[in-house]
């Protein structure tokens, strides 16, 4: 009994200097974002003093030079639209996937899955040249391209916890006289909400971070908060590091709050729509 404790002891110690280890960068990042930009460069990992806080400057002139409040809502409105989308949406194919036992059902599954592993660079001047052409190089085609590329991940996860739900409840539901769409939004969903919410915490991460597909489908016409931080950059590769540092804790504390606020589902989620079937 004494070993097991003393195990556990250790054991927390270990993931306590394991999490610290962590949050160093976010630290370093917040520190900085007070500090003027010359003791940045040269003491980037003290915290500042009274010769080095700078207060709010950084973060004023980091929201007037990339256009921060644009940014932020054009990122909100794009990561709330895919997420509900890609949430709605790959919960219903999954539910059909599953529940409709046919050949091409089963392969289209498996097309889901194969997504998962095509690396993005493969496809993104392809893809780029088709949202040009088919007028989806704005924000609304954007939802769409993103709804694309997170399907795989969260119809895999969807089917999975839909294998553990009882059919007798959907039986139960139609039986009673409910519609097909109304044994899912009454029945099937609110089972779903775990998974749910761990598929949107995890698009929502992606979504709101992601520099790489909004940069190639609409550039400059609709900056997100990671294409305007790079406006920070200056001639000569100069870099407003304060500012940007500032703009980077900004852009972090949305995404924070909301991992942190549904994140008890998160590991329930992930667990109960891996390893069912």
């Amino acid at each position: 009994m004494k070993k097991v404790k003393i195990s556990n002891v250790l054991i927390f110690i270990f993931l306590l200097c394991l999490s610290f280890i962590f949050l160093i960068p976010i630290i370093t990042v917040v520190a900085n974002s007070f500090k003027d930009k010359f003791s940045i460069s040269q003491t980037p990992f003290v915290l500042p003093n009274s010769n080095t806080f700078a207060g709010v400057e950084n973060y004023i002139k980091g929201i007037n030079d990339t256009g921060f409040i644009s940014a932020f809502l054009w990122s909100l409105f794009i990561t709330v639209g895919s997420v509900a989308v890609i949430v709605l949406l790959t919960a219903m194919t999954a539910w059909y996937i599953t529940r409709v036992k046919k050949r091409f059902n089963s392969i289209l599954y498996y097309l889901f899955v194969f997504s998962m592993i095509v690396p993005f660079q493969m496809v993104m001047f392809t893809m780029s040249k088709i949202a040009n052409v088919l007028r989806l190089d704005n924000p609304f085609g954007l939802i769409l391209i993103y709804l694309g590329f997170g399907a795989g991940l969260s119809v895999f996860i969807f089917s999975g916890f839909i294998k553990s739900i009882p059919l007798s409840l959907e039986e139960a539901a139609i039986i009673d006289g409910c519609s097909v769409l109304q044994t899912f939004w009454h029945v099937v969903f609110p089972i779903l909400k775990p998974t749910a919410i761990t598929v949107a915490i995890l698009n929502t991460m992606w979504v709101w971070n992601d520099y790489l597909l909004p940069y190639l489908v609409i550039g400059s016409d609709y900056k997100t908060i990671p294409i305007a931080v790079q406006y920070l950059k200056g001639g000569y590769g100069s870099v407003d590091m304060g500012a940007m540092m500032a703009m980077l804790v900004l852009s972090i504390v949305p995404v924070v709050i909301f991992y942190l606020t549904c994140q008890k589902y998160i590991i329930k989620g992930v667990a109960a729509g891996a390893v069912k079937g």
